[in-house]
Formats: structure tokens, sequence, C-alpha cells
């Protein structure tokens, strides 16, 4: 019996400074490997607090148009943020542990998109960090753990 291959590796981020050591862990699992990394970074939408209030202000159109052109200059930042998160950190790291990094932003909600994206692009791993808390991981961390159906490293962080 072989060992499972490890191509593509999912790597979700949040973009904090906690989230560093996450990342080099997936470049050094990356490395090891010889795998691809898919960096994503996921905006969530606005609650549902927040969009009765706009609802109650606005008419239906205007919302449509402020949402998809709000949405994509957010996205549109957040891939310069991954980006510029990426190269920072690759900039201290050996020549020899730079493994190629696909940037994805998305939105939504985080767990649902972390799990849809490592369906689509058949990651054969997802890296993630979670601040612990009373010992107990992360909504999105179980969520992940529990739809993804392939291997979850779980890198505990901290926001400190």
């Amino acid at each position: 019996m072989s060992l499972p291959d490890v191509n593509t590796i999912l790597y979700t981020s949040s973009l904090g400074k906690h989230t560093r050591p996450v990342f080099r862990q997936a470049v050094k699992l990356a490395s090891l490997y010889n795998a691809k990394v898919v960096m994503l970074h996921v905006v969530e939408p606005i609650s549902d607090y927040g969009q009765a209030v706009i609802h109650n202000y606005l008419p239906d159109d205007l919302i449509k148009t402020i949402h998809d052109d709000g949405l994509e200059q957010v996205k549109s930042t957040m891939k310069q943020r991954v980006v510029a998160f990426y190269d920072e950190e690759m900039a201290i790291l050996e020549q020899a542990s730079r493994p190629k990094v696909e940037v994805v932003v998305a939105d939504g909600n985080r767990s649902e998109e972390i799990v849809a994206l490592s369906k689509k692009i058949d990651a054969d791993m997802i890296i993630m960090g979670s601040h612990n808390s009373f010992g107990r991981s992360s909504r999105t961390t179980r969520q992940v753990i529990k739809y993804a159906g392939r291997p979850v490293v779980v890198v505990p962080t901290r926001n400190s």
C-alpha cells in the first residue's frame, strides 16, 4: 500500500499576524511534498441585521449595485493584501522553500467556501489556523473538519 500523494494544499487565512506561523507550516509541507499551495481568504457577507437596516433606507436595485460594486472592490483590496502577505513571508524564506502559490479571494460563509474550494481544486490537504479558546477550536475549523472529506491540519494560533 502506497502513501497518498499530496499535490495541492489549500491554506486558509484571515491575514492576521497570528496566521503567519500557519502559512509557514503550509509552505514547509508544500516544500516537503513538492506541492502547490492555494491560499484562500474569505470575505464574509454583511449580517442579517445590517441587511435589514439597509433595506429600510435604500431601494433594492441600488442595494444590488452597491453590493456588487462594493464586493468587487473589497475582493480586489483583499487580493492585494493577500499578495502583500505572501510577498512579506516569501522574503524571509529560503529560496529552496518557495512553492508555487495561487491566491484566491472568495465571499460567503467561511467554512462553506473553504470546503467548496477544497473540492473544486481537489485539494489533498487543508491547512488552517484555529485560535483555541477553552480547549475548543473555532466553529469554522470544526465545520471544515466535519465536512471537508479530506485531511485537515489545524495549527493552533494566538491573537497576540
